[in-house]
């Protein structure tokens, strides 16, 4: 590991020594908190290569903080829990968490994962968070609660522009030509087919996310 500067969130001070010595021992430069306090002042005044951010904290949730950092910042996040609590796993992956490690664990399984998230940081695109919604650019992959909704390029594009401006209704005209490049013909049965196809995996992954569409007016993403 080259000097990276990584970030730790840990109330447990065995946890926070032995993690401290481990990444320290590679070579990383680390800054620790104990408090969500704590690390909301670190964050503001450093730039991170990556965090480790325990789940329960004594003044608040870490998944909390998790929001916090991905509205600002796309750097790997690895969330520890006590609980190996499935729910608080999809929440954290779903936030914009990228791995995370049940306690207790082995020290050389928590560098080597540390290590795999530095290496993947590298080499992924620009990541896009909005709500439970993931979207990897590079790949033109969209990810809801960290399970890939398996879209063609266009209807990644035009969830993409749907979701950028929830609640704002878009004309079917404005939707193509973004998400075509090109002017919306006479023949608009490969946009409508394209829209049908979004709304239907949307709908089959859940319940919480509709395209709703306002007659002769347009489309509309709705985060319930």
């Amino acid at each position: 590991m080259t000097r990276k500067k990584i970030l730790l969130v840990e109330d447990n001070p065995e946890v926070m020594r032995n993690n401290t010595m481990a990444l320290k021992s590679r070579g990383a430069i680390v800054l620790s908190a104990s408090t969500l306090e704590g690390a909301r002042i670190l964050i503001e005044k450093n730039l991170f290569d990556a965090a480790v951010l325990d789940i329960m904290l004594p003044d608040g949730s870490g998944l909390d903080f998790l929001r916090e950092i991905r509205a600002v910042s796309d750097f790997p996040v690895l969330l520890l829990t006590a609980k190996g609590d499935s729910q608080d796993i999809v929440k954290g992956l779903s936030l914009g968490a990228d791995d995370y490690l049940v306690k207790p664990y082995y020290l050389n399984v928590f560098t080597a994962r540390i290590d795999s998230l530095l290496r993947r940081a590298g080499k992924v695109s620009e990541r896009v968070w909005i709500g439970s919604l993931r979207f990897d650019l590079l790949s033109s992959q969209a990810f809801l609660e960290g399970t890939d909704l398996l879209l063609t390029q266009k209807e990644f594009a035009l969830l993409l522009l749907l979701a950028q401006n929830e609640n704002k209704t878009l004309t079917a005209e404005y939707l193509f030509e973004k998400a075509w490049g090109q002017s919306m013909s006479e023949d608009t049965a490969t946009f409508k087919v394209r829209m049908s196809s979004l709304k239907k995996k949307l709908a089959a992954a859940t319940g919480n996310i509709l395209i709703e569409t306002a007659r002769g007016e347009g489309y509309r993403l709705t985060m319930l």
